[in-house]
């Protein structure tokens, strides 16, 4: 089944995933709020030979007082720290004496304690101090109410007589709206963790699920999804050709053994091929036909199916030497039904009109008639070669021809000249430029926008005959074309996909 592709398995599988752990986060939240918290550990409990003894050991050491009856001397290093999310004053400590915290040491007797902290919080040594609860006898360790900023720490260096390296040592107290606890580190100095091993595994879980997915889509991009061998005919309008070309030079370079032949003749000519192929076809499914067609039209055969494909833009364009640069829908209907033979009459140049047109079959034309002349045709025909008047009471020369490359030069070198054509094609011409209509410039970026309304537009649909077999190479070219490269061509061409979030409300 298509929906069991490798990247939506990664992508609900992020999402799942995703869901999960944002919901095991607001639990963990709901269940345990920020806390202020003191951690200790010890980071050193070790003995010490009998030379401690000696006054030259103390001035060695240059820590302690002296401390007679020696047996069994340990030394142990205590840090205390704040690992918690809050800071912590000196009210926060919930202990009734002076001092906020006990250090227990079980079996041990406490022969002198020296403070050591980080150079950068000096500040905590003017608060162990005798007048603030700072001392010891037997086996406790009164430490005064230190406050501590986040991450902030002290070590305490104990010297002990009597018990045994690793006895017990605890350190007790109170914290409002936290705790007093024991932690870990894998070395002396090492702070702790920032984040939970979950947290780290589900962050790393997560951070694999989206490169992986990341990895497909670009991967991907370049490849249409489901190659199709065959051949296979495109026929239709002129204005999509470049597109057309395009797509069907990549997906035969990605799809080895499919051979796609463009041949664009009209739209008319088209869909009267393809309905003609359709009746005679007699495997099942639809003949290896696409017919491109500006605007919906099916000719009145049901077995027609339309598949909206881009946004495409025209334009009206005049020779250079007509130096108007805007025409309103109501001269535009004038000129092609022939009220206006100079251009002088819309405010133009001393010069004769001359509309040059496409052929009756033609998609682009039919646009002109649907968006801009009402529903009505141009006026007759009046000349073979856009240069003579064959037709001698005809009001002005009107001529037709069966591409819109072969439309634009011909506008460029006719003085007076006017046509149409698909606007990407129209604005690279030389020779002539493009008008405005009603004031609004033909732009796809702002039609893209919603911010043009911008008349001279239509759909661009793809027909086939009947419904395509799936993984035939219809089927899969037409997916192609709403996909990566497929989707890049048509916009390097001037054209809105229908397949993006936008162009589908577009083209609705």
């Amino acid at each position: 089944m298509d929906w069991l592709s490798p990247e939506n398995v990664v992508a609900v599988g992020t999402a799942v995933l995703g869901i999960v752990a944002s919901a095991g986060m607001v639990w963990y939240e709901r269940r345990v709020p920020r806390r202020k918290r003191v951690g200790y550990r010890v980071q050193m409990d070790n003995p010490i030979g009998d030379d401690v003894r000696s006054g030259r050991a103390n001035r060695r050491l240059g820590l302690f007082d002296e401390a007679p009856d020696m047996t069994d001397a340990t030394l142990v290093l205590l840090r205390i720290e704040n690992d918690g999310s809050q800071s912590i004053d000196r009210d926060d400590y919930t202990s009734p004496e002076r001092h906020g915290l006990t250090a227990v040491f079980t079996d041990r007797t406490i022969r002198g304690v020296s403070v050591t902290q980080p150079d950068d919080t000096d500040h905590l040594m003017d608060h162990f101090s005798p007048d603030r609860g700072f001392g010891y006898s037997g086996n406790t360790l009164r430490i005064p109410r230190v406050p501590l900023n986040r991450g902030d720490h002290f070590k305490l260096l104990v010297l002990l007589s009597g018990g045994d390296v690793g006895c017990d040592i605890r350190l007790v107290g109170g914290i409002r709206d936290g705790e007093v606890h024991p932690n870990r580190s894998a070395t002396p100095d090492e702070k702790p963790p920032l984040f939970s091993r979950a947290s780290r595994l589900i962050t790393i879980m997560l951070t694999v699920c989206v490169v992986t997915l990341a990895t497909i889509v670009v991967a991907r991009d370049d490849v249409p999804i489901g190659c199709a061998q065959g051949s296979m005919t495109v026929i239709g309008s002129t204005a999509f050709k470049p597109v057309l070309e395009e797509a069907a030079n990549q997906y035969e370079a990605d799809c080895a053994g499919s051979a796609i032949n463009v041949d664009q003749r009209g739209s008319e000519a088209g869909l009267r091929e393809l309905g003609d192929a359709g009746s005679k076809w007699k495997k099942k499914g639809s003949p290896p036909v696409v017919v491109f067609s500006d605007g919906p039209t099916s000719r009145g055969n049901p077995d027609l199916r339309g598949t909206r494909v881009a946004l495409s833009a025209f334009a009206l364009v005049v020779n250079d030497d007509v130096l108007l640069k805007n025409l309103s829908t109501s001269q535009v209907r004038r000129l092609y039904r022939g009220k206006v033979t100079n251009w002088r009459q819309l405010g133009g140049p001393n010069l004769p009109v001359r509309l040059i047109s496409r052929d009756a079959g033609s998609g682009t034309r039919q646009v002109l008639q649907r968006r801009l002349l009402g529903g009505r045709g141009e006026m007759a025909n009046s000349s073979i070669d856009c240069v003579h008047k064959d037709d001698r009471t005809a009001p002005v020369i009107r001529c037709e021809l069966d591409s819109t490359e072969k439309l634009l030069p011909e506008v460029a070198k006719r003085t007076g000249a006017i046509g149409y054509g698909e606007l990407n094609q129209a604005t690279a011409a030389k020779g002539l430029h493009v008008l405005s209509i009603d004031g609004n410039a033909p732009s796809v970026d702002e039609i893209e926008d919603d911010n043009s309304p911008y008349a001279y537009r239509e759909i661009e649909f793809a027909y086939t005959y009947d419904q395509p077999l799936t993984g035939s190479l219809v089927a899969s070219f037409l997916t192609y074309l709403s996909e990566g490269r497929g989707q890049n061509a048509i916009r390097a061409h001037g054209h809105i996909p229908c397949s993006t979030p936008r162009g589908m409300k577009l083209c609705a």
